[in-house]
């Protein structure tokens, strides 16, 4: 892992590189990375291939796997706190995308990229990889890799972005019983401008194809760790999830609706799960925070006396070094909590199977 962030001279290069490719497209569909980009991102002759179809030689199950949670993940977080902070304004950011596009190189994808610029005028680009299911409908995984103008964003959203990888990782050569897209958003600090690009672009025959889309935000310093859905039975993801993780002693849990503005098992629309709930598709999202404090609305992750009034995102506390020296072993839980439920709902998750 360190050798890939280690060598910046490369990184570098593909800041410039980004810089020109990233333009506004007319498109209306992710482009693909050329051949001549992918060998300066990953340049290794012997780099696995794309793999075109899930294979009967698949890797060991998520259960047999299980022990292993979260050690990727903890592996790609470390890689982003040497790049440090993924502003939009820092040069960082620019080294962010050819870390990930290189990364899921090396896993074996061929990542595509979509640019946009965002409210700024700044270019900006999602990062996506599809792995083929046993069905060609679709559950998009996403998490957004830039980070706020303080801290340097681990745990918005680089602990999001890190069980993601491991995940893509992971299941690359598992039989699903649905495609899964990945999908990396820029720009969400902004105002949700990645995941709302996206969604844009969506055809109504794309709407109708996708399952659910899986948000991925702040999983680090929260208190509690949760995952929210649609209201009522129409969260059946969510639902599923809970059932899983009763089941198996996790310690997965929902907002309890407290508060009357939000549901019980709900949460607001700010983060980039609400480009796809506002047409219609279903949403689950993984956060870690504490709902039992402060307003009663999850903006509040952990107690009042530490962070900035108990919140950790946004601030100059969002810091491995501060996160692990006030929470000793909470990422590494987190991490590998929220890397096996993911990893279950896309391995075993189908609409016939919910609740």
């Amino acid at each position: 892992m360190k050798t890939r962030i280690c060598t910046y001279t490369l990184l570098i290069c593909m800041a410039i590189c980004f810089s020109a490719c990233s333009a506004p497209q007319t498109t209306t569909a992710p482009t693909q990375v050329s051949a001549e980009t992918v060998a300066k991102i990953a340049p290794s002759p012997t780099q696995a291939e794309p793999a075109s179809a899930p294979t009967e030689t698949a890797l060991p199950s998520a259960t047999a796997k299980a022990d292993q949670d979260g050690v990727l993940a903890k592996e790609y977080l470390l890689d982003f706190v040497e790049l440090g902070s993924r502003n939009m304004s820092q040069p960082t950011h620019q080294q962010a995308v050819a870390y990930l596009l290189a990364t899921l190189t090396d896993m074996g994808y061929a990542p595509t990229q979509q640019p946009f610029q965002n409210q700024d005028g700044v270019n900006a680009v999602n990062i996506i990889v599809e792995k083929p299911g046993l069905s060609q409908q679709v559950i998009i995984a996403g998490a957004h890799f830039d980070n706020a103008e303080v801290g340097s964003g681990i745990d918005d959203n680089a602990s999001g972005v890190a069980v993601l990888l491991e995940a893509a990782n992971r299941i690359q050569q598992m039989k699903t019983p649905y495609t899964i897209r990945f999908v990396f958003f820029d720009s969400e600090e902004t105002g949700l401008e990645g995941s709302t690009y996206y969604a844009s672009l969506m055809t109504a025959k794309d709407v109708e194809n996708t399952v659910a889309m899986i948000n991925l935000d702040s999983l680090a310093a929260g208190d509690n760790t949760y995952i929210y859905g649609d209201e009522g039975d129409a969260g059946a993801i969510r639902d599923w999830a809970l059932a899983y993780t009763s089941r198996n002693n996790l310690s997965l849990v929902t907002q309890q609706g407290n508060n009357p503005d939000y549901p019980t098992g709900t949460t607001g629309d700010w983060s980039d799960h609400a480009a796809f709930r506002q047409l219609g598709i279903q949403y689950g999202y993984f956060e870690a925070t504490n709902w039992d404090l402060g307003d009663l609305d999850g903006y509040t992750q952990v107690d009042l006396a530490l962070g900035v009034e108990g919140e950790i995102w946004h601030t100059e506390y969002d810091t491995l070094e501060y996160i692990e020296n006030t929470f000793p072993g909470r990422v590494d839980e987190h991490l590998s909590l929220f890397s096996n439920v993911l990893i279950h709902i896309l391995t075993e998750y189908q609409e016939s199977s919910a609740g």
